[in-house]
């Protein structure tokens, strides 16, 4: 479980345990889904001994086949980035704050992030148009 702190950026060991995570989250989704390693390693276009060495956690895989695999299986990749954000802002994570569907986590998150950025751009188009010391153009009707 990831309970470390660290201060600058995800390390190591941090990263053995997101791997460890992700792969028997991979294992147990490939397995619900009736797949055999096989099947999903030709999916993904990887051996299936490395599909074994994804499953157990090995340090020595690679984060995109962690994500390669989860798109395959149509997973959420959250699993992975929402322990990764966790441990970039120095946060404390616990595996539980992935229980359940992470859909809806992520349609409200993606909305928060179009809405915060359409707002920081109002504020710079207004910005720009009062510094233009006129107002704004009427606006058109369609």
């Amino acid at each position: 479980m990831l309970h470390h702190r660290m201060a600058s950026g995800p390390d190591a060991s941090l990263l053995a345990e997101l791997k460890q995570m992700s792969g028997r989250r991979i294992e147990i989704e490939r397995r619900r889904e009736g797949l055999t390693q096989s099947r999903l390693a030709k999916s993904v276009g990887l051996g299936v001994s490395w599909i074994r060495e994804i499953e157990s956690g090995n340090p020595k895989t690679r984060i995109d086949d962690h994500l390669r695999c989860s798109a395959a299986l149509r997973m959420s990749p959250s699993y992975i980035f929402i322990p990764l954000l966790f441990m970039a802002h120095g946060l404390q994570f616990t595996p539980q704050l992935l229980a359940g569907n992470l859909y809806e986590l992520e349609r409200h998150w993606l909305e928060f992030i179009v809405d915060h950025n359409i707002a920081d751009m109002r504020r710079i188009l207004m910005h720009d148009r009062s510094d233009e010391g006129g107002t704004l153009p009427p606006q058109r009707r369609v």
